[in-house]
């Protein structure tokens, strides 16, 4: 009797309905990954030192250490050379080539990287990147000829395309409110923070020891970060779905009592048809992965605003390139100066730091707008040039230090400003390929050509003062293209819905890591 009763009881016991099941299938779907010990201060401090190992890199490969100089011959005395090109025999031009070469792998790997981000945790994309360019980088000390140091460097570009492309969208996600310009400033910061140091350890390295040694010692910096992309809990950029659903939801209809297991079975038969016409939407998205890449690019190129930002930066980046690659060897040539590497690379690292920073937080002072942000642009890169133009005019070393270094100082200032507006035109889910494009863009079409070809003007007209003050005078048209962008009509994109938010609980979902969202989110996510 006892049996029966407790029989009757578990059957008149409430059940989970199809409706429950339900509910609880769209609430695990919108639930994100929690973070781990990250915090949005610790992920930019994170991000910062990694795009700083990146220009390390580049900075040292250009430095008179590493880089070196050629075998001369003069009244039949002859000298060995140093470096890179000493040591291979290279021309400018292939000294120039070698320094661009990495842009090959970057053009080849950023749009697949982008796209990636929307089936991948972009997090462990990252992760992934990080190891290839490691890897790349210790083949670099290893190599033997022009030809294998410079399809080591192609993959430094292919490792360093994951990064540069979702790197600033996280930080922009997780960025306060006012601060997101900044904190954009921060970051890009360390773009010639990172050639500075270059110069300066490049020089250490290949002058005490060998200038294998420097890529062997960039490896090893590189390192615990490739391990901290893969054990850390992956983290979710705005805009994308979780891949971890599924998951979960399995977690869910197994920890069912088996006297529920009718109930479920009835689920499941009633969301048969949806799963269905999700697969066979999975399957034709896979497909047409290719065609939805062209459909993205053609919404950037038709977006007016992103181009003229770009074509900005293009000719900017074509100028600061050359500084970057060529400025310690005309700077020994012009002023004869013993220490260029030194002298440079404090310019470099002090002017960076100043200008970047100030940049970020004058548009946040301003109020962060996309018209704003073209006037800043224009402003500082005009008045900059107007400094560096000047200063390779004057023949006194000090006087050129001098202005020298206000014109950087100016001219550092467009990070953040170029960045944000490349950020905040376009939706969401195209930031990571906003950002390819825009980084490919600038490197393809501005310091990747311009490295080969003022090496080239360099050794037709034999005069680095002359060849300064042509590269220098390109900055004016960079001015004047920014200038044109102040008049164009600007949409801030940056909350507005993409394909692939599903609801206001998954977008206040996407930015996990700040803690003053969180009551936020658990508010929007409670049913009404």
């Amino acid at each position: 009797m006892a049996k029966e009763e407790a029989k009757t009881a578990s059957l008149d016991a409430p059940n989970p309905s199809v409706v429950d099941i339900e509910m609880a299938r769209n609430s695990v779907s919108l639930a994100p990954p929690k973070p781990s010990w990250f915090t949005p201060k610790r992920l930019l401090a994170i991000f910062c030192v990694i795009n700083m190992l990146n220009y390390v890199d580049r900075g040292a490969i250009a430095s008179n250490g590493v880089n070196g100089s050629r075998r001369t011959c003069t009244d039949g005395t002859c000298t060995s050379g140093s470096g890179i090109q000493g040591e291979f025999n290279l021309n400018n031009f292939e000294d120039g080539v070698l320094s661009s070469a990495f842009m090959v792998g970057l053009l080849v790997a950023s749009p697949i990287f982008a796209s990636l981000a929307k089936s991948l945790n972009p997090f462990r994309l990252i992760g992934v990147g990080l190891s290839v360019w490691t890897v790349a980088v210790i083949g670099c000390g290893f190599s033997r000829d022009f030809w294998s140091i410079t399809i080591c460097r192609m993959l430094v570009g292919v490792g360093e395309a994951s990064f540069i492309s979702l790197a600033a969208p996280f930080i922009d996600d997780n960025a306060p409110v006012s601060q997101k310009t900044a904190w954009l400033g921060i970051f890009y910061m360390c773009i010639p923070t990172g050639y500075a140091i270059g110069y300066v350890y490049g020089g250490l390295v290949g002058d005490h020891f060998s200038w294998r040694y420097a890529f062997f010692g960039e490896a090893i910096l590189m390192f615990p970060f490739v391990v901290l992309g893969f054990v850390m809990k992956p983290l979710q950029l705005k805009g994308f779905a979780h891949t971890e659903s599924k998951k979960a939801l399995t977690d869910i209809e197994t920890a069912l009592p088996e006297s529920q297991d009718v109930e479920v079975t009835t689920a499941k038969s009633h969301t048969s048809l949806k799963e269905d016409v999700d697969n066979k939407n999975s399957n034709k998205s896979s497909k047409s992965k290719d065609s939805n890449i062209i459909k993205d690019l053609k919404v950037l190129l038709v977006d007016k605003v992103y181009v003229i930002n770009v074509l900005g930066y293009i000719a900017y980046t074509f100028v600061i390139g050359a500084y970057s690659y060529w400025g310690p060897k005309a700077g020994r040539s012009i002023y004869n100066m013993s220490d260029a590497d030194m002298i440079f690379g404090g310019i470099t690292v002090v002017c960076g730091i100043l200008g970047t920073i100030a940049g970020g937080y004058i548009l946040d002072y301003m109020n962060s707008t996309i018209s704003n942000a073209f006037k800043l642009l224009s402003a500082t890169t005009f008045v900059g040039a107007i400094f560096c133009f000047g200063a390779f005019c004057n023949k006194n070393l000090y006087a050129f230090l001098a202005l020298f270094s206000i014109g950087e100082l100016l001219v550092f200032a467009i990070q953040g400003p170029v960045n944000y507006i490349s950020l905040h035109c376009v939706k969401p889910s195209l930031r990571p390929l906003s950002m390819a494009v825009s980084t490919v863009s600038i490197h393809i079409f501005g310091d990747v050509p311009s490295s080969p070809l003022v090496g080239v003007l360099q050794d037709r007209v034999n005069n680095w003062r002359e060849t300064a003050l042509i590269l220098t005078a390109i900055l004016f048209p960079a001015a004047v293209i920014w200038f044109i962008g102040i008049f164009l009509h600007s949409v801030d994109r940056f909350n507005e819905e993409s394909e692939h938010q599903v609801s206001r609980t998954e977008r206040s979902n996407t930015t996990p890591l700040l803690e003053e969202r969180k009551p936020e989110t658990e508010t929007s996510a409670q049913p009404q």
